[in-house]
């Protein structure tokens, strides 16, 4: 028998879900498929999806990129899985049907809880544990939000007939014929349950946010094994062997094994990793402490800056306001825009993350004239990409006391544009990478699937692979950088609920 080449990754985001097949060992792109992936806005700040959604999405999409590398289930040596991580999901145990629907990680809902648990003095403790900051952007108030309001989920929850996951837990039990229950540390790190130094479920936190332990999925390594998919999902079992968050994946795929080294993927939202190696560095300007993968036992961290709003501006131009035919003509028109105006967009839809993680804050425009039209909105929804960046780069010197790469390796759907990377450039003065495989997320995937399944070399070897498509130089004069990300923390302050 010939050996089996191909490593399937899902990669199920916020907004679609999408299946690579990738050829091992140089995991090169056989076929992709993609769905898009509908959002539910039941109130105000509220986000969820249908849990079933996300399943049978990656069904089909895992299917169809299998045909399109002209494979059959023979020919996977393993499946990695990616995920947008905070998403949270309870179900029953026995039936596998889900108790509501999924609470997104952009889902604000829980914020008055959030806030009492600060005022009561309870972040020290979750912040020394778990290396984050008390927000509803994580899964544990999101949680206790369920089993509060969902009649009966307490009392199931207690007598141990529910699970509760992020997605990628979710996909796994399904895709398993519940037979596992399990996530890797990289998404437990994001619970805000999970104590990432000891590397176990926390029972403080877990009594103080009222969580049954009963509910939890076992933790384990990012490459590994998590049991087989079952046969009706492509034709015969398939092992599953991988698994780490969108983000954390995405570093991995850009290959920032190094300390030091800094990696952002601009999708819906951006988010920024900075590799500290085996210390987990507490951050004094707000950032994330979190893990950034785990293998054979040992953690690796990272510092981590999330904004909340990055893709999800320009999706808003072109499906609320109507002005912007297509994302990916976002840069076109950016170049159109008049450079005489100054318009300033803080794209807060859902509250403000790092540094500021302020969850009252809402968007606003400044500057607007009667002049104003499509091509200054869009440029100012790019440009607030590129300023909330330098946002968390300069927290993040604050706090790293070791030597940063000055290089950004960029990765996600916006990275496609030219302007918004020069900008980019400009805004930071340092160099922007774009690697030649934009998939860095689903590349990370699969590396530790196939890593795991040995068709894939260790991770020295394959940060050989890593190829540059372009580097972007910063241009821009220091006064006019200065001035333009002045203009944007003015704007920043005056949006900020507690200004």
């Amino acid at each position: 028998m010939m050996p089996a080449t191909l490593v399937l990754a899902l990669d199920q985001g916020t907004t679609s879900t999408r299946a690579i097949a990738f050829r091992a060992p140089g995991l090169a792109p056989a076929a992709i498929a993609r769905r898009d992936l509908t959002q539910h806005f039941p109130a105000s700040g509220w986000v969820e999806h249908a849990p079933e959604d996300l399943f049978t999405a990656s069904v089909a999409v895992l299917r169809e990129a299998l045909a399109g590398a002209g494979g059959t289930a023979a020919d996977v040596a393993a499946i990695g899985i990616t995920n947008q991580r905070e998403t949270t999901l309870v179900w029953r145990r026995d039936t596998g049907e889900p108790i509501h629907r999924a609470i997104v990680w952009q889902d604000r809902r829980t914020a008055p809880l959030c806030a009492a648990l600060r005022e009561a003095g309870h972040e020290a403790l979750v912040t020394a544990r778990t290396g984050l900051l008390i927000d509803p952007y994580f899964c544990a108030t999101k949680l206790a939000w369920l089993l509060d309001n969902v009649p009966g989920a307490r009392a199931d929850a207690e007598a141990g007939r529910l699970a509760f996951g992020t997605v990628d837990t979710w996909l796994l039990w399904r895709l398993t014929g519940g037979r596992v229950h399990a996530t890797d540390a990289t998404n437990a790190s994001r619970t805000m349950l999970y104590d990432i130094h000891r590397g176990t479920w926390d029972d403080e936190l877990l009594d103080l946010f009222r969580i049954p332990a009963s509910l939890l999925p076992e933790v384990r390594d990012c490459a590994g094994p998590f049991g087989h998919a079952t046969m009706d999902i492509l034709g015969a079992p398939v092992p599953v062997m991988g698994i780490a968050g969108d983000q954390q994946a995405a570093s991995i795929g850009q290959a920032c094994f190094r300390p030091g080294m800094v990696k952002s993927t601009y999708g819906t939202g951006c988010f920024l990793l900075l590799n500290t190696g085996a210390v987990a560095v507490p951050s004094r300007t707000r950032m994330l402490t979190t893990v950034a993968w785990q293998l054979g036992g040992r953690r690796a961290y990272a510092l981590e800056g999330a904004i909340f709003v990055a893709g999800a501006a320009v999706q808003w131009l072109r499906d609320g306001l109507g002005v912007l035919p297509d994302a990916a003509q976002s840069g076109t028109l950016a170049e159109q825009a008049d450079p005489g105006q100054d318009v300033v967009m803080v794209p807060a839809f859902t509250g403000l993350g790092a540094p500021h993680w302020d969850a009252e804050a809402r968007g606003a425009i400044f500057g607007l004239t009667r002049a104003t039209g499509p091509a200054e909105l869009a440029r100012a929804a790019l440009e607030s990409v590129a300023f909330q960046t330098r946002d968390l780069i300069e927290a993040m010197r604050a706090d790293w006391q070791g030597t940063a790469e000055t290089v950004l390796r960029v990765d996600g759907g916006m990275v496609a544009s030219d302007w918004t990377m020069q900008f980019l450039a400009d805004t930071l003065d340092a160099p922007v990478d774009r690697p030649v495989v934009l998939e860095t997320t689903a590349l990370g995937a699969a590396y530790l699937a196939g890593y795991a399944a040995g068709v894939c070399p260790a991770p020295g070897e394959f940060a050989k692979s890593w190829a540059l498509q372009r580097r972007f130089m910063p241009g821009m004069a220091p006064a006019e950088r200065t001035r333009r990300y002045a203009a944007w923390q003015d704007a920043v302050r005056r949006t900020l609920s507690r200004a």
